[in-house]
């Protein structure tokens, strides 16, 4: 058994500045399931939003949040995100994040995406998440209170009713986390006073996605089954725009592209976001998404295109290297021609349900980041918005953490039961869990994508049934490996984002149910929340 003051499940921008928060004061052990960069943070290209210029205004920030999340956003929320934005973001400058400086020099150079009225997103051209997340690694590395552990993978949440059984009411206390020693193969117990889990999302719940192979929504699926609350799992965000190319696995173009002046148009050229939406080219991602799906259903063709032809070669190379640089190697020149795009899973707007110091339903657990559902983002989340919300979050979480500290309660003296192998033996077809994962992601994306259906709702919770109960059996007949445990969280979270759709009859964000096109305020102008109590 291994034993710590604070475990975090996650090396994001949201683990890791938590834990430098936290270290001055406890011991810190981060755990994270590949290489510490192996993040949805280090693929984030646009950049964080805050009211960085005296153009902006807070409340304008706070209105762009408000009217993106189509009536579902917490309003107290939204305002002390908006309010503590500009001074997380000179924090990060602080920590040695190198955001891209206007021509003077004298200021930042904000960038304008969908949804914004002004421009307001600070960047390091098209790699922001990449440069946080390595100036983030560079205070962490080394730090004598934090210790790093690489292929290390959180299985379950270790409860205290499970040791001292329950007491009461009282809700029950995260104690750590079983963890999976991807090395060694062996399950280690993880205990700890406080549990962050920093997870990220659950792109790969779906067939396309723009995230990394790690989101598989593993905080998310743990919380749940210990028995927290979790909240708005229908509300997933599909990148309007990543690249089509079979080769070019999990790459988005930029929705800053747009926001310099990419306009989306049909293989013939034909621009066609004004026929969709007043805002045109710089709506929000939901409707950008649902626009593009229409299109490529009326005509049938595979994708649509961003041009940024017509802006000058030399801004484009500079402003966009990175995506410059990888659609010249997959043979398309976006100086010169359009980029070929079309929708791809992106973004859990919902998550584990916290409260305003990101703080879960269940004693000592906290979930930031990703992985928590805050209020913030509502039923559609404005761009740029996610890595803000992650460092405000962080900071709050840390304040709470440090003034409760002398407070909490120590660990229980009983010793933790190790992690049960029982009859359980070593998986020889790995077919088993392939089969399944590819079983899974394809239904998601054919039948709980951008546009539902109550009937298609319906249809793939028969459909998920059988494969639900296999692997519930594998998971418990052979030892736990990497690729088991996944396949066992994306079951999971596919199977709540199911529920919280067909719960959810009406169309509001980024849930679209073609049976019921219009809001209804009066029934579902809440939050959907579930546990295992209700399911």
């Amino acid at each position: 058994m291994f034993a710590s003051d604070v475990l975090v499940v996650g090396s994001g921008v949201a683990g890791l500045s938590f834990a430098l928060k936290v270290a001055s004061f406890a011991r810190v052990t981060l755990v994270t399931k590949k290489a510490c960069a192996d993040t949805a943070t280090n693929l984030a290209q646009g950049g964080i939003a805050a009211v960085l210029s005296a153009e902006d205004s807070f409340d304008a920030h706070i209105r762009d949040t408000l009217l993106s999340g189509d009536g579902l956003c917490h309003e107290d929320v939204v305002r002390l995100v908006v309010a503590e934005g500009p001074t997380r973001v000179r924090e990060l400058m602080d920590f040695g994040v190198r955001f891209q400086r206007g021509e003077t020099g004298t200021g930042l150079d904000l960038g304008m995406e969908g949804g914004h009225s002004c421009r307001r997103v600070a960047h390091a051209f098209d790699l922001t998440g990449r440069e946080i997340e390595s100036a983030l690694l560079q205070q962490v590395e080394g730090h004598a209170s934090i210790e790093v552990l690489e292929n290390h993978l959180a299985i379950d949440l270790l409860l205290e009713s499970k040791i001292n059984g329950r007491s009461g009411n009282k809700p029950d206390r995260c104690l750590g986390a079983y963890v999976l020693n991807r090395e060694t193969g062996e399950v280690e117990v993880r205990t700890a006073r406080i549990t962050v889990l920093c997870t990220g999302g659950c792109g790969k719940v779906y067939l396309y996605t723009t995230n990394p192979d790690i989101a598989t929504g593993d905080g998310l699926a743990m919380a749940f089954r210990a028995g927290a609350k979790v909240a708005n799992l229908e509300f997933v965000q599909f990148h309007p725009t990543c690249f089509y190319n079979p080769q070019a696995k999990n790459f988005l173009i930029s929705e800053a592209v747009r926001g310099e002046g990419g306009v989306l148009v049909d293989a013939s050229g034909t621009p066609f976001m004004h026929k969709y939406d007043p805002r045109g080219d710089l709506a929000t991602r939901d409707t950008v998404a649902r626009s593009i799906d229409a299109e490529m259903k009326q005509s049938g063709a595979d994708c649509v295109y961003v041009d940024i032809s017509h802006r000058d070669p030399d801004f484009v190379r500079k402003r966009f290297p990175t995506i410059y640089r990888t659609c010249r190697q997959y043979g398309v020149d976006i100086t010169q021609e359009p980029i070929p795009v079309v929708p791809a899973a992106h973004y859990m707007c919902g998550g584990i349900l916290v409260d305003t110091w990101g703080r879960a339903s269940i004693d000592c657990l906290l979930a930031l980041g990703e992985t928590a559902c805050t209020g913030l983002h509502g039923a559609n989340r404005l761009a740029s918005n996610s890595l803000l919300e992650a460092v405000v979050f962080a900071h709050r979480a840390a304040i709470r953490v440090k003034e409760s500290w002398p407070d909490l309660q120590r660990l229980p003296d009983k010793p933790v039961v190790p992690w049960r192998v029982g009859k359980a033996r070593p998986i020889e077809e790995n077919v088993l869990i392939s089969h399944n994962w590819d079983q899974i992601r394809r239904l998601m994306w054919n039948y709980v994508g951008i546009v539902r259906r109550e009937k298609r709702l319906q249809l793939v919770r028969r459909r998920l049934a059988p494969i639900l109960e296999e692997i519930r059996e594998h998971f418990y007949d052979y030892l736990p490996t990497a690729d088991i445990v996944e396949l066992r969280n994306i079951a999971v979270v596919a199977t709540l984002i199911i529920k919280c759709a067909s719960s959810r009859k009406e169309s509001r964000g980024l849930h679209y149910m073609a049976d019921y096109p219009a809001h209804d305020d009066e029934h579902f102008g809440r939050d959907t929340v579930l546990d295992k109590t209700g399911q």
